[in-house]
């Protein structure tokens, strides 16, 4: 009887492998959507909560995988702590140096390029994020941001207008490369 299940035990070893695998893509994107290291841990339990709370219902919804709905929930997450008042007033170029070392640019230019992104709106961010930085595919993208293809691509060139430079076009599904600092796809 030592082999048998206990009720519940499943469902936690599945929070833990998850916690493990996209736990550190959460803490990251919730830095960066909060500019604040406390309330960026705080994100992150919150988000991993819900996730305890509804992972019964998340039976690979719409052919998504895991890392799309727990991003999903973070980035809904961060905007519920964003809507408060005091997040609307913070300056990110202040709190750039509270960062998570794995969080910040190892060069100028790269940091000029972060502090760039971080000022974008934030829909443009949000795809830059998990795109670039979290090596998600257009079709996971748009899962995780309940958008289409197409949107996540034509927010893609919007954001790279608005760095200052416009990619190349491609016949590929994936788009090129747009900028220099942003990470290799």
């Amino acid at each position: 009887m030592k082999d048998a299940l206990v009720p519940g035990e499943d469902k936690e070893r599945r929070l833990e492998a998850w916690l493990l695998a996209y736990g550190d893509a959460v803490l990251r994107t919730c830095f960066v959507y909060l500019a604040d290291r406390a309330l960026a841990e705080d994100a992150l339990q919150d988000t991993f909560l819900k996730v305890w709370r509804h992972m019964d219902s998340f039976q690979g919804q719409n052919a998504s995988s895991p890392k799309t709905w727990i991003m999903r929930i973070a980035i809904n997450t961060c905007k519920d702590y964003r809507r408060s008042a005091w997040l609307r007033h913070v300056d990110m170029s202040q709190i750039i140096e509270e960062m998570p070392q794995a969080v910040r640019a190892p060069d100028e230019d790269s940091h000029a390029l972060f502090l760039d992104v971080m000022r974008l709106p934030a829909k443009l961010k949000q795809v830059i994020l998990l795109y670039y930085y979290h090596n998600m595919t257009l079709a996971e993208t748009a899962q995780a941001l309940h958008i289409s293809r197409q949107a996540v691509q034509y927010r893609l060139k919007k954001a790279y207008k608005l760095l200052g430079q416009l990619p190349e076009r491609s016949e590929e599904d994936e788009p090129e490369h747009p900028h220099p600092g942003l990470p290799e796809r």
